[in-house]
């Protein structure tokens, strides 16, 4: 991961395990960011490899290493990297040395489990998680009562719920009367849960088990694999090794 200075902050923050660029950006407008000691707030500012950036008054380096690693995240972690109000970090079951570096790429609630990407790489993750890449994540859905058909027919048209922007998913797959495959290419905040809700369902486990070509496959619980540089370039390119897996309705 070789950097070429001067660089802006922003794109340095996100090789650092910062986050993406986009949630570097946030971190420098709202003045949590500063170089050799002089705090920084506009996002065009330029930093050479001798400077020292820190965020919150934690020092931030590049690393020469790139990181992608696959977490199996159990119900109860939050995928956050700080939350005065939590103890669980899905971040801190990836045991590797420089785990501080990692941040996840999107999230999962809380109470859900499944497969959670992780990086140092802003610029990786920044692609992922855009709309317009329009990668797909997969997810089986269980509910207390029997989903109908035609409830799911208009999750596929869009609904309103909270926001000016519709909610909507890709395609469904009824596997059972309390079992459903659900397909997105977006990642609105608790994005599932609320489509359920808002059709009087209540979400009884909610298991994300894929991301583009990623699977979750039989990674146990709690357990994490390193994904590999080409598994990143195959899902950037949009291809996937499972075409047919969850195209149904």
């Amino acid at each position: 991961m070789k950097l070429e200075y001067p660089i802006r902050l922003q794109v340095y923050m996100a090789k650092s395990g910062c986050g993406s660029r986009r949630f570097c950006e946030t971190l420098i407008t709202a003045g949590r960011v500063t170089v050799n000691t002089k705090r920084v707030t506009t996002l065009g500012t330029k930093v050479d490899q001798d400077d020292v950036v820190m965020v919150d008054d934690e020092l931030v380096e590049p690393s020469d290493k790139t990181y992608y690693y696959a977490l199996n995240k159990p119900k109860g972690y939050v995928c956050t990297n700080y939350d005065p109000n939590e103890k669980l970090y899905a971040r801190d079951l990836i045991t590797i040395a420089d785990k501080n570096l990692l941040f996840n790429i999107g999230r999962l609630d809380k109470e859900s489990t499944g497969l959670v990407l992780f990086t140092n790489d802003g610029e990786v993750a920044q692609k992922i998680m855009h709309p317009s890449e329009q990668i797909e994540k997969e997810y089986m859905v269980n509910c207390t009562t029997e989903v109908k058909r035609m409830d799911l027919e208009d999750a596929l048209k869009g609904i309103y719920i909270d926001i000016p922007q519709p909610y909507r998913i890709k395609r469904f797959e009824i596997l059972s009367k309390r079992w459903v495959r659900i397909v997105l290419t977006e990642g609105k905040n608790r994005e599932i849960r609320k489509i359920f809700s808002y059709f009087g369902y209540d979400v009884k486990q909610l298991i994300r088990v894929r991301i583009g070509n990623i699977e979750l496959g039989d990674l146990p619980i709690g357990q994490f694999r390193q994904v590999t540089a080409m598994e990143i370039q195959t899902m950037l390119s949009g291809a996937t090794d499972n075409p047919k897996k969850g195209r149904g309705r």
